[in-house]
């Protein structure tokens, strides 16, 4: 162990990936580096999901891990940062008493102050940081993962309160970033050479309303689109209620902004709908995707979708299947009904078994798995702008990239190529995207 070293292990969205990032840079401010393993580093922190069950026993598993490595060298320090930290810091006191700093996702202000104390002391009772309602301060360190896309936060918090969904308790209500300030973090990203940028809230589509004077999303967009120099610009998430015909022209016309919409279904019947709280109809959904569609036509539209919500019976997931049948998404991230704790939908009666759940899933995902497949294959022919990431681990002398329809590509290539936008056709279609023949290596 060195001890002017950390680690960090992420899991969940890419929110926590930025949060991440930041919680990097405030632990190499205190003089530290990055390790390339747990054994090596002095401070181990982990940034929590609290999303569903499963991400939140991961986390127990790990920090039973790193406790092993506590008790060969004491003096190390475990962080518990993220979502989880928020809702559950008593649970993880008890469960991990040797966690030495616990600190919810608003909090991230008081990381440096915190740690430092606990590297010049004894204490090894828990410290539990966690207020929701504070702001995260403007102008915190970060240390970026990778070099060709950067996350830029717009939003934080959420103040949506859908039936199933643990955010709003963990993130806190929604507060919109100024304009100025995320511009001057887009510009300063473009200059150190990335490429794209991601612009990241639970809800973007909102974004500004809380701001003097307002704005809206569409404004911020094409102001970050038109920055000198930036490549491509991409944004996530987005919540079907909110989404105007004004920001669909404004990525229609706006020629930094990729052709990619992630833009979350959920269910496909009305009544499911309204009990999740979502604030939309199947009907109204299909409409904004049609009207996506003929304002974009080269657009990829993926999406999430949830099975089993209590009380939602056979006929109902049946009418999702139809839904995801007629809309035709290219990808979706599809999962069970899973319990958050003080949600509105935890206290909901008409459960869902289990096995049922499991059924429901395994047929979506093979309904879907094989839409996916048809959509990548009848873009067999198409030429697509790939920005190149790396080697392919599974092919030989292939590189990998994606397309600005967020498509993995893969193509014979090598690795001077990286960080390049090269002209790519599709030559095989797949689940994941596309294999494919270079066309043209014309943009730098």
């Amino acid at each position: 162990m060195n001890n002017d070293t950390y680690y960090v292990h992420t899991f969940g969205c890419q929110m926590n990936e930025r949060d991440s990032e930041t919680v990097a840079g405030i632990l190499e401010q205190l003089g530290l580096v990055a390790a390339d393993t747990p054994e090596q580093a002095r401070v181990l922190a982990v940034n929590t999901c609290s999303v569903r069950e499963k991400p939140e026993e991961k986390v127990f598993s790990l920090l039973g891990q790193w406790r092993m490595l506590k008790r060969d060298e004491p003096t190390r320090i475990i962080v518990v940062c993220g979502c989880m930290s928020q809702v559950a810091g008593d649970r993880i006191a008890q469960r991990a008493p040797y966690v030495d700093i616990i600190i919810g996702p608003r909090n991230l202000g008081h990381l440096r102050d915190a740690l430092a104390q606990r590297l010049e002391s004894a204490e090894r009772k828990p410290v539990i940081i966690a207020d929701s309602q504070e702001l995260l301060p403007e102008g915190l360190p970060a240390h970026r993962c990778g070099d060709m896309s950067a996350f830029v936060n717009i939003t934080y918090g959420c103040n949506n309160f859908c039936a199933y969904c643990i955010v709003p308790f963990a993130r806190g209500p929604e507060v919109s970033r100024s304009t100025p300030d995320i511009l001057a973090e887009c510009r300063d990203a473009v200059a150190a050479g990335y490429r794209e940028i991601t612009l990241l809230g639970q809800n973007v589509n909102s974004y500004g309303h809380d701001l003097h004077p307002q704005t809206d999303f569409a404004s911020l967009l094409e102001q970050v689109g038109k920055l000198p120099d930036l490549q491509r610009l991409r944004f996530t998430t987005s919540h079907p209620k909110d989404l105007s015909e004004r920001l669909l022209q404004t990525m229609a016309n706006t020629a930094t902004v990729c052709e990619h919409l992630h833009l979350p279904i959920q269910a496909g019947g009305d009544h499911v709908l309204a009990q999740m709280g979502r604030g939309y109809t199947c009907r109204h959904f299909i409409s904004l995707v049609e009207r996506t569609r003929e304002l974009i036509p080269d657009i990829s539209i993926t999406t999430d979708i949830m099975v089993g919500f209590p009380g939602e019976n056979r006929a109902q997931f049946e009418q999702t299947l139809r839904a995801v049948e007629r809309i035709r998404f290219d990808q979706a991230f599809m999962f069970k009904y899973n319990d958050r704790p003080g949600t509105k939908a935890s206290n909901m009666p008409d459960r869902i078994p289990e096995d049922e759940k499991q059924q429901r899933l395994l047929q979506l995902v093979s309904l879907q798995n094989r839409i996916a497949r048809d959509v990548n294959r009848a873009a067999v022919g198409q030429i697509f702008e790939v920005l190149v990431e790396g080697s392919d681990r599974k092919a030989k002398n292939c590189v990998r990239g994606r397309s600005r329809q967020n498509k993995i590509v893969v193509f014979p290539g090598s690795l001077d190529m990286r960080g390049k936008l090269v002209q790519v056709r599709a030559v095989e279609g797949f689940l994941w995207g596309h294999r494919g023949e270079l066309v043209s290596r014309n943009r730098s």
